[in-house]
């Protein structure tokens, strides 16, 4: 028998995670079977953040079946492994699988200018949430996907508006594109350009381990959603025209056509909202 697919996200509470769980959870709808997703907060009530999720959604009752949230904190791995076993207990390895992980934690708390701007606090902060919160999260959820010998379900045609997932499984970890050493052009930012550049190393780590054990099931890539009107970039959109910042809902369409755009071809490496390669 086929594998069971699910989908996880992390987190969903709020700017770019909230936006996509929705967007996924309404354009999964129409899958048959159905596909599953676990979902997380940081919030101590996951009930409060479902409903949220779920909130002016059509079919409320039949999505929420689907939709599992979890408190999950990246900077407390102990909620890292609670939810794991949740999901163990949610989708059993030998029957499920998982195929489609966005990981995308993030914060930018000190975009220095110059060295003597440098607080390390702030610092040991941006690598703690951008680099290990994503590397901790993969030590406990990357054993959920798929192996070599994962009988890997048909990509069947899905009906019109319907995600169309790709055959292979993905792991997606959120980068930027301040994160590219050799696109560096202007400096500065030195804790979160050096946090995202760890997030693209460390996504190539992955891949490599994906390629060992499960071939073309699987493959890891980074991810650039441009700039995003959320609280993160909040104090930079009045320097980006119109055109460049972007909704949350927009973002997460964005990111959602690109990875499942992208074929095993294109792994290890990061891709931006456009579909074009950000440079290492």
């Amino acid at each position: 028998m086929p594998s069971t697919p699910w989908i996880f996200i992390c987190p969903s509470s709020r700017g770019i995670g909230h936006a996509l769980t929705r967007h996924v959870l309404r354009r999964t709808a129409r899958l048959s079977p159905s596909v599953p997703i676990l979902a997380t907060t940081r919030h101590v009530d996951p009930g409060a953040a479902k409903a949220a999720l779920l909130r002016d959604q059509r079919q409320r009752n039949e999505l929420s079946k689907r939709l599992f949230v979890v408190r999950c904190d990246v900077t407390d791995e102990s909620t890292v492994a609670s939810a794991a076993e949740e999901a163990r207990r949610l989708f059993p390895g030998d029957t499920h699988h998982l195929h489609l992980a966005c990981v995308l934690p993030g914060v930018l708390l000190n975009p220095e200018k110059s060295p003597a701007q440098v607080d390390a606090d702030a610092a040991l902060q941006s690598f703690r949430v951008n680099a290990v919160g994503q590397m901790l999260v993969a030590k406990h959820f990357f054993g959920f996907l798929p192996r070599r010998a994962t009988a890997m379900p048909a990509g069947g045609k899905p009906k019109e508006a319907a995600l169309r997932l790709p055959q292979h499984a993905t792991w997606l970890s959120m980068s930027a594109r301040v994160g590219s050493t050799t696109d560096n052009r202007s400096g500065g930012w030195f804790s979160y350009r050096a946090s995202k550049a760890a997030v693209n190393s460390i996504t190539r780590s992955l891949d490599v381990q994906l390629r060992a054990r499960a071939g073309d099931n699987a493959m890891a890539v980074a991810y650039h959603p441009g700039t995003v009107k959320t609280d993160l970039s909040r104090d930079f959109w009045g320097g980006v025209p119109d055109e460049r910042l972007f909704s949350p809902e927009y973002a997460a369409e964005r990111l959602i056509d690109v990875v499942c755009g992208l074929g095993v071809e294109d792994r290890g490496r990061c891709w931006d909202w456009k579909g074009t390669e950000v440079p290492p």
